[in-house]
């Protein structure tokens, strides 16, 4: 079997030498080129043919966001983005999601980050997801989202509680979800629990970006939020979303870090909180990603009454976790990511 041919593009020297031994100390990686900027990056990747090009966002020259650009518009391959844990990269970051990169990994210590080893498993991880997952542009997902139509529903009267809709997705899911929360409307009679697989640092700017575009309200989680229906509660990178009921029926959001888990937040952690409090009153939906994280929560989900969708490898950038979700009987339903946002408001209004 031929090995996984990558291009490192960085501007620091040390950088790329770093993460070229990171990358090779895996034997099915082989880097086959380094470029210091994206107009080098550019020259190369057409020289070289990359399976898989790491990309930089902060570069002279030309910058990560333009050499993204003219890799997915030239359909080269796909482009993992390793930016810094700042504010600012991370609104650069989650661009760079929508025009195209498979996904992305955060130097831990900023531009010139001493301790990069710390993302060797990840970043190995997301290169050999990207060789397996889909290359889409950005025109060919515009074009699918305009075939989503949303049903109208309204909260119903005589309804004294509400319903919980819990919602797990990790690679290809910060452009994915965009399929889903903006078609759910304000007044929707559920409270909404996502986790996205997303380091520390960018959930808070995650979660803006997503109420920029929804009807409903969508938050970073908070410990101690009481839960509402109509609010989407982002599970904050670093720590599990959980649930706690109190005596007075308030529920409330508690974020642990316990269990120790490969990814914080986790989805099986947040559904199976959910479901102990809802019950049958438990909605799951798990989309794009690498592993099973949520495949379990999916069956618990089901086993308790409630109603599962798992996202179909259509859409599916990463056919991992629904597939493992639907082997293991924990789907009610196969659909693309267009149709899910449909189908949760029809099983809201007619039941299931």
């Amino acid at each position: 079997m031929s090995k996984i041919k990558v291009l490192v593009v960085d501007d620091s020297a040390l950088m790329r030498k770093r993460i070229k031994e990171m990358l090779e100390s895996d034997p099915k990686i082989e880097v086959i080129g380094l470029a210091r900027n994206g107009e080098d990056a550019i020259k190369k990747a057409k020289e070289l043919s990359p399976d898989v090009i790491t990309l930089d966002v902060n570069m002279p020259v030309m910058d990560g966001l333009t050499a993204l650009k003219l890799i997915v518009e030239e359909e080269i391959c796909p482009v993992i983005m390793v930016s810094s844990l700042t504010q600012k990269d991370a609104e650069i970051t989650f661009k760079a999601l929508e025009l195209g990169a498979f996904d992305f990994v955060p130097k831990p210590g900023g531009t010139i980050s001493l301790n990069i080893d710390q993302i060797r498993d990840d970043l190995i991880r997301k290169v050999k997801a990207a060789v397996k997952g889909k290359f889409k542009t950005l025109k060919r997902s515009v074009d699918r989202k305009k075939t989503i139509k949303r049903r109208i529903t309204r909260r119903k009267e005589n309804e004294s509680g509400f319903k919980a809709i819990c919602i797990g997705i990790s690679t290809g899911g910060p452009k994915t979800i965009f399929d889903v929360l903006p078609y759910l409307p304000k007044d929707i009679n559920a409270a909404i629990f996502l986790v996205q697989h997303m380091p520390p640092g960018f959930t808070a700017s995650f979660a803006k970006r997503l109420d920029n575009y929804c009807e409903i309200k969508v938050k970073e989680a908070e410990a101690g939020d009481i839960v509402e229906p109509g609010i989407c509660y982002l599970g904050k990178g670093g720590y599990h979303l959980t649930l706690f009921q109190r005596l007075n029926k308030d529920i409330i959001l508690r974020l642990p870090t316990k269990p120790e888990h490969l990814f914080m937040p986790s989805v099986d952690v947040m559904m199976d909180s959910v479901v102990k409090i809802f019950q049958s009153n438990t909605i799951g939906v798990l989309m794009t990603g690498m592993g099973d994280d949520g495949a379990e929560g999916m069956v618990k989900i089901k086993n308790a009454g409630g109603y599962t969708i798992a996202e179909s490898e259509e859409t599916a950038v990463v056919f991992g976790m629904p597939a493992e979700a639907i082997k293991r009987g924990g789907a009610d339903i196969v659909l693309p990511s267009y149709e899910i946002a449909n189908e949760i408001l029809r099983v809201l209004e007619e039941g299931w």
